[in-house]
């Protein structure tokens, strides 16, 4: 698949790379003791670290050294056992202190890889760069009154994981699959929540366009995109705006742009800084960070299993399509329901009755899997009750519907409507012999060559039996009978 673009003058290739801020999961902030918890009053999450009172040090937060350790661990990446926290200048209403505690030289995790499962079945390798620790900015709030603006430092020092990948991506698809996939990860470590809407997962895009193999084109970097949906947006505006200013004999200037989510449009915000512009120098307070192999190897060995190795073993070893494979394994939950459904059971029906029936009465009565009445040894036993032929397929969709409105079990809602399938080659035949009757015109019209009218028997047929008479044996007997 073919991910050139086309423009007036030929083919274009478009690069891609994005730098993603997720906020770690932690209770306290990276270098204070302040909480983190989202939708608390203004200003109300602020020490006097976070508000750069003189005289006031930080003091790095263990737990969240350990997060980005996993995080890097998960990404198969170098964990860096020294590194140094320096800081980046410059000024800006809602950062206290005039300077960003960040990490540039050395970080705390170097080079890594991301697998992206592409919907066409191919693989793709996403090279990551580094990951670094830093500490998150205020905000600064433009619409509360009409003259001033108002400064929340709710958020300064929050702690967040930059991930830098390589500019490895070719498409805006490739770009929305690597933030789902590293957000999967992310949520499966539990080192980040992954909420774009709070703003604990969001995307700076670089976007460049080349002739197909060509040098690297400049690059614009669109800041601060907090949706998928937006991610893929930007990237094709940016992507179409540079193809034209190119072709019509323009330059692209290296810049910082903004995303309109109204117009789906970006705009210039400010020429891309370049990294002496923020005269990085090492934290005088803080002294390099010095990691024990021991810890590293202690994390590695806790670590869960992760999206990758579940999705080989649900399409290598259960046989599952790639799709459903991908749709079972986005959450961690979803994939540990799914294991606990279909263990002793047929594994790519129990995907079937997840993906279809489960998430489609989840999606329409707005549940979560955490709130669903159904566990997951109750949908295991309905599809054994179609698996043993107790219930059809058909009759089963109606117990399920039962089932997510009660949490009752499924062999006890047969019980009590009397739905077991009827298997009685007597009790069929005589529902047969009824029906043949009944339609002398049409046996005669089917014997004398009409086969389409086998369907319709077929319908008469379970429609005697209220739908519970055995499918498989009503066809075999049906024919016999009508062929004889």
């Amino acid at each position: 698949m073919s991910n050139l673009v086309e423009g007036r003058t030929g083919e274009w290739e478009v690069v891609i790379g994005l730098e993603v801020h997720a906020q770690v999961a932690s209770n306290a902030k990276l270098f204070s003791g302040a909480p983190t918890a989202f939708g608390a009053d203004p200003n109300a999450n602020v020490s006097l670290v976070d508000a750069a009172m003189p005289g006031m040090l930080p003091v790095i937060n263990q737990e969240c050294v350990r997060q980005a350790i996993r995080t890097g661990l998960g990404l198969k990446a170098e964990i860096n056992l020294v590194s140094v926290f320096d800081r980046k200048n410059y000024f800006y209403a809602d950062l206290p202190q005039g300077y960003q505690i960040s990490q540039y030289k050395q970080p705390i995790v170097g080079e890594g890889v991301l697998r992206l499962d592409m919907p066409d079945g191919t693989t793709r390798e996403i090279g990551i760069e580094r990951l670094h620790l830093e500490q998150d900015a205020g905000k600064s709030m433009h619409d509360q009154h009409p003259s001033k603006s108002y400064i929340d430092l709710n958020r300064t020092g929050v702690a967040l994981m930059e991930i830098v990948s390589r500019p490895d991506m070719r498409s805006a698809a490739e770009a929305a699959a690597y933030v789902r996939k590293l957000r999967s990860i992310l949520r499966y470590l539990g080192t980040c929540d992954g909420n774009m809407e709070e703003g604990s997962l969001r995307a700076d895009v670089n976007v460049s366009v080349r002739r197909p193999g060509g040098e690297f084109g400049t690059r614009t970097e669109t800041k601060n995109l907090n949706s998928l949906r937006f991610i893929q947006q930007a990237i094709d505006y940016e992507v179409a705006r540079q193809i034209e200013i190119i072709e019509d004999g323009g330059e692209i200037d290296q810049e910082t742009r903004l995303f309109d989510t109204s117009t789906g449009t970006t705009r210039a915000m400010r020429s891309k800084e370049d990294a002496h512009d923020y005269r990085y120098f090492p934290d005088p307070d803080l002294l390099p960070l010095v990691i024990p192999q021991e810890e590293v190897d202690e994390l590695s060995a806790a670590l869960p299993e992760l999206p990758d190795q579940i999705r080989d073993r649900l399409t290598g070893e259960y046989g599952l399509s790639a799709y459903d494979a991908a749709v079972i394994i986005e959450e961690r939950e979803t994939a540990s329901y799914y294991e606990a459904a279909s263990a002793g059971r047929d594994r790519k029906l129990v995907a079937n009755w997840m993906t279809v029936e489960l998430f489609g009465a989840l999606n329409k009565s707005g549940q979560t899997l955490a709130d669903c009445k159904v566990t997951p040894a109750a949908l295991g036993g309905l599809v054994g009750l179609i698996e043993d032929g107790t219930i059809s397929g058909k009759i089963a969709k109606d117990v399920f519907a039962t089932m997510f409105e009660t949490g009752k079990d499924a062999a006890a809602i047969v019980e009590e409507q009397g739905l077991k399938q009827v298997s009685d080659s007597g009790a069929i035949e005589a529902m047969i012999d009824e029906v043949i009757a009944a339609n002398d015109d049409k046996v005669a019209e089917y014997r004398g060559g009409k086969d389409k009218l086998f369907g319709f028997f077929v319908g008469q047929v379970m429609k005697a039996s209220k739908g519970q008479a055995n499918p498989g044996m009503v066809n075999q007997l049906l024919r016999a009978k009508l062929d004889g």
